[in-house]
């Protein structure tokens, strides 16, 4: 197969990106002749991982994912201004055109296109190590699991793309239950577990603790909506404790040398982490001026929302996740309450080197850390077994005590312990877009969204479980009418 593919929902989504196969593939996603090779395997491998790194384009580079979860109660938008495409979201009243999905939808189907051409063709490859080759094939297994983890996550029923070859009946491809999806990710990721070394073939690529901790993660969504299988929970326990039982082996624990270097990436919290490679077409663009007010010539973009900013437990990660004053250009020192939007900012993203007031930043993308195996595993194991173990409160006060927090007391019943967990996750990954996908698989979403700050943006209608899900972007649905 000479010609080259460049990206899987032009291929079949979107004809009108049709232009794109005379284009070289410069890393990106190439045809099967390219994984004759454990060189051509490994610049496969590479642009799967670079499909999650094209700023304002595709991946996770943009501030997209922290506008598809301003649903949550930790993030909200500017009233005005030109930010009504993050409105949308923040209000539940999402088009089908709003470009803001876009990204996510393209990067994380690429990434599928480019890692099931490396798993559907690696046996054709004949020289180069057997152990190494097992390994990136691990890492495409891990990297297809992801991705269709974000999109059933967003966007519920989603295609499932059965070849890395282009078919045309694929323009009529039907949608395929959460449920259907999830299997996938799971054998996905229990293949990648199988292959992925112990240790990393380089940083911003997964170990074998990275897929335990991501096999956990979805463990624990299952046992909540849409799937409510229950029975997840003692998976999602147990897979995290594999990780905290062998984090020396893997490198992982919480980092303890001050919590906003946390975000600068390459710290031993890092479970995995999307690094920008030091280029600026791979630059992070949701640090800086995107998460700064006008008043200090930033964008607005987002910000934490009053309420969730006001019951955020006082103390040093409080101090560290939220500016709250700040510097004009005359000098002059405000409190939040002063800016044009009158809202605090979160600090965590503006630590890039340098300048502060930046709209690119060679800062990774933070997709999970050590952090989550740790509550993962406490709410897990409480809800498993209905009460928490002397493991369980060990996870969740290791986070509390990093910030500044007493333990939870001892005694509680395991609906209250858990409860106290989904707290405790709120507030560690604070704008992380992490919340969003909390109040969903436990049907809270409606309940966060009641009894607002009259500050913040209100809900547009009642909102239901419709509004859990995001309309599949339109220009492929035009294409596909089974979309």
């Amino acid at each position: 197969m000479k010609y080259t593919i460049y990206l899987l929902t032009c291929l079949l989504l979107a004809a009108g990106c049709s232009k794109e196969l005379t284009e070289s593939p410069q890393g990106l996603v190439a045809g099967d002749d390219a994984v004759s090779s454990q060189a051509g395997l490994e610049t496969v491998l590479s642009g799967a991982y670079g499909s999650l790194l094209v700023p304002w384009t595709s991946g996770f580079t943009t501030v997209s994912q922290i506008a598809m979860t301003m649903g949550g109660d930790d993030l909200t938008t500017h009233p005005g201004s030109n930010k009504e495409e993050f409105r949308e979201y923040d209000r539940f009243n999402v088009s089908s055109l709003n470009s803001r999905m876009n990204p996510i939808w393209l990067g994380c189907y690429k990434t599928i296109q480019s890692t099931t051409n490396i798993i559907n063709n690696y046996s054709k490859v004949l020289d180069g190590n057997t152990d190494t080759i097992h390994a990136m094939v691990g890492e495409a297994y891990f990297l297809r699991g992801l991705s269709y983890y974000w999109l059933t996550r967003l966007w519920g029923e989603v295609p499932v793309i059965p070849s890395e070859k282009y078919n045309p009946d694929y323009l009529k491809l039907k949608k395929s239950k959460p449920a259907e999806i999830y299997a996938i990710i799971e054998d996905d990721l229990t293949k990648a577990e199988a292959w992925v070394p112990n240790g990393r073939r380089s940083s911003g690529r997964p170990n074998k603790g990275s897929v335990k901790a991501l096999l956990a993660d979805v463990y624990l969504t299952e046992a909540g909506w849409p799937l409510k299988n229950a029975s997840k929970y003692a998976q999602a326990a147990a897979k995290a404790k594999e990780v905290i039982d062998n984090k020396g082996v893997y490198g992982f624990d919480l980092y303890n040398g001050g919590y906003l270097k946390i975000f600068a990436g390459g710290t031993v919290e890092d479970v995995f982490t999307l690094f920008t490679r030091g280029n600026w077409v791979t630059y992070n663009s949701f640090y800086g001026l995107s998460t700064m007010p006008e008043d200090e010539g930033g964008w607005s973009d987002f910000f934490p929302e009053l309420k969730f900013f006001n019951n955020f437990p006082a103390g040093p990660r409080k101090d560290a996740t939220f500016s709250t004053s700040f510097t004009l250009s005359d000098g002059t020192v405000i409190p939040w309450q002063q800016t044009t939007t009158k809202h605090p900012y979160y600090k965590k993203f503006t630590i890039q080197s340098g300048q502060k007031a930046v709209y690119m930043s060679n800062n990774p993308v933070i997709m999970m850390r050590y952090a989550h195996v740790l509550l993962i595993y406490a709410e897990a194991q409480a809800r498993a077994a209905g009460t928490p173990n002397p493991d369980a409160y060990t996870a969740v006060n290791a986070v509390r005590q990093r910030a500044g927090l007493p333990a939870l007391p001892d005694g509680l019943s395991g609906g209250d312990f858990a409860a106290a967990v989904v707290n405790e996750r709120a507030w560690e990954f604070a704008g992380e877009w992490n919340r969003w996908f909390d109040l969903v698989r436990l049907e809270q979403v409606e309940a966060a969204n009641a009894g607002k700050d009259p500050g913040d943006l209100q809900p547009a209608a009642a909102i239901t479980k419709a509004n859990y899900w995001m309309p599949i972007p339109g220009a492929d649905a035009l294409v596909n009418p089974n979309l």
